[in-house]
């Protein structure tokens, strides 16, 4: 019992002394200020800012391969990076500054080119970009009406 109490009051102590030391004293006033600022530019985003974020080619023929480029802007206040850029369709297929770091303030180009083959009537396709932005996906999208090449689809049926 002896043993047991002598134990407890020994652990005792020594949880009491250890915990006397000023911690502030070891803090180091440099490792805070660099803290904070890496805080303060982990709030700092940049924001990919298309001139227009949808297309319409309007009426084009079935075969044809048609082609946009999108204008954007780097509105934010970090440098921007594209890291992937995936058409909904396989006939669709983006070009972009890909992992190239676009400054605040600074303009890109992303071209969508569409190839109208076996694509006929209304057509509606989506490109979704993955970038370092606070919500890490954007959308763009591009439009056509194809008219179907003689004794192809008829006008009306459903679009594959």
């Amino acid at each position: 019992m002896k043993k047991v109490f002598l134990l407890l009051v020994s652990f005792a102590l020594v949880s009491f002394t250890s915990c006397n030391e000023d911690a502030s004293k070891k803090v180091d006033e440099k490792k805070v200020a660099e803290a904070s600022e890496k805080t303060a530019q982990e709030d700092k985003f940049p924001v990919l800012s298309f001139d227009t974020k949808e297309h319409d080619f309007g009426n084009v023929e079935e075969g044809d391969v048609v082609e946009h480029t999108f204008t954007f802007t780097n509105t934010g206040d970090a440098p921007l990076i594209i890291s992937n850029a995936k058409a909904s369709c396989g006939c669709t297929v983006p070009s972009y500054p890909k992992n190239e770091a676009i400054a605040p303030g600074n303009q890109g180009d992303m071209t969508v080119k569409f190839n109208t083959r076996g694509k006929p009537n209304q057509q509606m396709k989506t490109v979704r970009i993955t970038a370092n932005t606070e919500s890490g996906r954007e959308t763009i999208r591009i439009k056509a009406f194809v008219n179907p090449k003689e004794g192809g689809a008829k006008a009306g049926s459903p679009v594959k």
